[in-house]
């Protein structure tokens, strides 16, 4: 502004005024014009939702026992055509599943009193013709590729492997000493498919495609069933780390 004003001073024929104003208009017409062909603000709350998660939770349910809380959750969804054609070409998925457990206070941020992940690994294995699950406590961290695993499973199908990975029973996620009586607690609930798994060139070319972003978050207040103490499955066997 403060050039335009030296400017206007320092030019003394009505004509380089003249020009210099349709110039300006004209410069501000098209930056007018260029911003209008931007998003509104709430368009990129639309973008995200676009690319949102294409997994639900169809059921989480908690139990509280002698021993400690144990969780039963189901999330369901369809395995796309891509995905599906990258592990038929022998490339591993690898899906992480964290649960944390918060106290409610209402004097400052709630505090989390427990917590558990995992970590399923599904292959195809072409010589067998088979599916194999491996599930292991705790998530993979920097890149590694190594799974502690606990649990191993071959199937027949790729929808009887896709049912285990998709399905948690009875997984001991907190001790029953971590649950006050009278307190209120929220338990948050996470399951995605962990792009940082797969072979590095193979990030680079799924990156930000839909098709790829398997994932599912859930906030629900913890509603715990009493029920006696039984013999954890096999599937609870894999605990995770707290």
């Amino acid at each position: 502004m403060v050039f335009i004003t030296q400017f206007w001073k320092s030019t003394a024929p009505d004509v380089g005024v003249r020009a210099w104003a349709r110039f300006y208009v004209a410069l501000l017409m098209g930056l007018s014009l260029c911003l209008g062909w931007l998003p509104p603000a709430h368009s990129a709350s639309v973008i995200k939702a676009a690319h949102a998660a294409t997994a639900q939770l169809s059921q989480l349910r908690t139990e509280l026992t002698e021993d400690g809380v144990y969780l039963n959750a189901a999330v369901a969804f369809e395995l796309p055509h891509v995905v599906e054609d990258a592990l038929l070409k022998g490339i591993p998925l690898f899906f992480a599943i964290e649960v944390d457990i918060y106290r409610d206070r209402w004097y400052w941020t709630d505090q989390r009193v427990a917590g558990a992940a995992r970590t399923i690994r599904l292959a195809y294995q072409p010589l067998t013709r088979r599916w194999r699950v491996n599930i292991g406590s705790g998530l993979i961290g920097g890149g590694s590729s190594g799974l502690r695993a606990t649990f191993n499973q071959n199937y027949d199908t790729l929808s009887e492997a896709m049912s285990a990975v998709q399905r948690v029973a009875r997984w001991k996620v907190a001790d029953s000493a971590d649950i006050r009586s009278g307190s209120e607690y929220n338990v948050v609930f996470s399951f995605k498919l962990d792009l940082s798994q797969l072979p590095r060139p193979f990030q680079i070319g799924v990156a930000g495609q839909r098709d790829w972003n398997i994932a599912v978050d859930s906030t629900q207040p913890l509603q715990l069933q009493t029920t006696r103490s039984a013999e954890p499955s096999k599937d609870s066997a894999t605990e995770g780390s707290k």
